[in-house]
């Protein structure tokens, strides 16, 4: 059933010059079981996020954040993906811990944000959410399995993203290609917003269940186009700034 005939309804002409609130309502594919396991898993996700927030400030106040903390995430990622589903309350404090560690692990680049302009960050974090909850929402609506097959090309894009990390690393890098990093990084974890929750409506659908190994795959997506967008605007203010002072210098 198409999930967007209550925005375009093909056997009336009528109806295509408008559409209604109650249609942004419509997740008449989605059973009331998927549904409650939404829930959960975006609920679960918030949390982390308020874990990782928390890890940002313990950063500022004792320098933690670093290389350590990086591994300290990934190891609590394999612990929980390696857990039995019924450990629940286990699994959920790693995710958790996950997120505290994610969020030392990213607060060099806040604190570089918050001394460079605090606004960014703040402009960065709405601006994250807003396009996570419009590309998730999106996924929603569509006719199920509809963005699956984008995983090939998704996976593809992270594959020429670790080539191209791989090869500056050795060759040097120039400002270009680290645009192009920037800007083709954000398109392919945005697009991953789209698939991963098609990915975790299809898996509900068929039994999976399991919404602490979903939010820390939504978890996962929502850190990685923060730190792209951060990063995007932190180049810009910094640009603006420097074009600021090249017109003092003319005057």
């Amino acid at each position: 059933m198409d999930a967007f005939t209550s925005f375009f309804d093909s056997q009336s002409p009528s109806s295509r010059n408008h559409w209604t609130y109650d249609s942004l309502k419509n997740f008449r594919q989605i059973s009331p079981v998927v549904q409650t396991h939404l829930k959960q898993v975006y609920l679960t996700l918030c949390c982390a996020l308020v874990a990782s927030a928390t890890g940002v400030y313990l950063h500022m106040l004792w320098n933690i954040g670093g290389l350590l903390t990086t591994f300290a995430c990934l190891g609590c990622m394999i612990g929980l993906l390696s857990m039995a589903p019924y450990e629940e309350k286990k699994r959920v404090g790693l995710l958790m811990a996950a997120g505290l560690f994610e969020g030392a692990s990213i607060g060099p680049l806040v604190d570089l944000a918050i001394e460079i302009d605090p606004s960014v960050l703040m402009t960065a974090f709405v601006g994250t959410g807003i396009a996570f909850a419009c590309f998730s929402g999106a996924a929603m609506l569509a006719r199920r399995r509809e963005y699956l097959y984008l995983g090939g090309l998704l996976s593809s894009g992270v594959s020429i993203l670790l080539w191209l990390h791989f090869a500056s690393s050795i060759f040097g890098g120039s400002a270009a290609l680290f645009k192009f990093e920037l800007y083709f990084g954000l398109l392919v974890f945005v697009g991953y917003v789209v698939v991963d929750t098609q990915d975790i409506i299809e898996k509900a659908h068929l039994g999976d269940l399991d919404y602490v190994k979903h939010a820390m795959t939504l978890f996962t997506d929502f850190v990685a186009v923060f730190v792209r967008i951060l990063i995007i605007m932190l180049k810009n203010s910094q640009e603006r700034e420097r074009e600021k002072k090249k017109n003092k210098r003319r005057d």
